[in-house]
């Protein structure tokens, strides 16, 4: 199975800051760093650190820093196959402070300019049976219709929203979707996250899981009792990336044939290491540690 990952790339300019800027207020941070970001390269590398086959679709510019970023991504072991726009490179532009909250800021107009179907082979290229992982960082209309051709050609969906778009997302074509506790009341309504769980099941998705931040993880499938996973507790130094790493790892040790309830203890495990590290993608799981992980947490592949 190949994981066909469909979203944006990135430069991430981050500031490490005490605590975050007041509207109209000037900060110095103590620490700043640059790296390769966006939610499709950050799942597209942390699936790929599983040992899943992963191929990457994506846009970027014609500048210096879209080769600059297509360099450090072919460090990773996805398959790129970037869209090369007459645009500036998209940017992140991430603030953390120290107990490792974060506001990002993104500029991305490779991101919404993208239509796979349209630009690429995408849909010659995948095959039945395979799995697409797509974010909310592409146009809305430009998701629905991956999402839904993929499901009419028999893929496995997994969706992570974020961020949301402004539409009402048509979940019948879903096979999973992953959320966090805002968005997943966001879409619902529903301020308990197993309520909202429940509606976005009889939205029409396949099975669901909410994160829950510090307090683990939810996953619910249909016909079955809501599942809980605690998280370990780690000293937080930067959460940005943990939602990317977590929906990344989980699908790559999906598509190599594990559970979904022991891919969910596992992402959640990554997820905690990269909380506990500065950076984005540099703060992701090695693929020594992730299968260190499997070991200890005795997965069935």
């Amino acid at each position: 199975m190949t994981i066909h990952v469909v979203g944006n790339v990135c430069v991430d300019t981050s500031f490490r800051l005490e605590r975050l800027p007041q509207p109209g207020e000037t900060l110095n941070a103590f620490a700043t760093g640059k790296g390769a970001g966006g939610k499709g390269a950050n799942q597209a590398a942390a699936a790929s650190r599983t040992g899943a086959e992963v191929t990457l679709w994506a846009a970027v510019g014609k500048d210096a820093a879209s080769e600059w970023i297509e360099r450090v991504l072919a460090t990773e072991a996805p398959v790129l196959r970037l869209c090369h726009l007459d645009l500036l490179c998209d940017r992140s532009v991430v603030m953390v402070d120290r107990f490792g909250e974060n506001v990002i800021v993104t500029a991305a107009d490779c991101a919404q300019a993208f239509d796979p179907l349209a630009m690429t082979m995408l849909g010659e290229t995948w095959r039945s049976g395979d799995m697409l992982l797509m974010q909310g960082n592409l146009g809305s209309a430009v998701t629905a219709a991956c999402v839904r051709a993929a499901r009419e050609a028999g893929l496995v969906t997994v969706l992570n929203p974020s961020p949301l778009p402004t539409e009402p997302l048509d979940l019948t074509t879903v096979s999973l979707l992953v959320v966090n506790r805002p968005e997943a009341e966001a879409m619902t309504g529903e301020a308990d996250a197993e309520c909202a769980a429940r509606r976005l099941l009889a939205m029409g998705a396949g099975s669901v899981i909410v994160t829950l931040g510090s307090a683990g993880v939810l996953l619910l499938e249909e016909s079955c009792a809501g599942f809980r996973i605690p998280s370990e507790e780690v000293e937080a130094v930067d959460a940005s990336g943990a939602g990317d790493c977590f929906a990344g790892t989980l699908a790559g040790l999906v598509a190599q044939g594990s559970s979904l309830r022991k891919a969910a203890k596992l992402a959640t495990q990554a997820a905690g290491i990269a909380v506990g590290r500065p950076g984005t993608l540099a703060s992701f799981p090695t693929r020594a540690e992730l299968s260190a992980l499997t070991e200890t947490l005795k997965l069935d592949m």
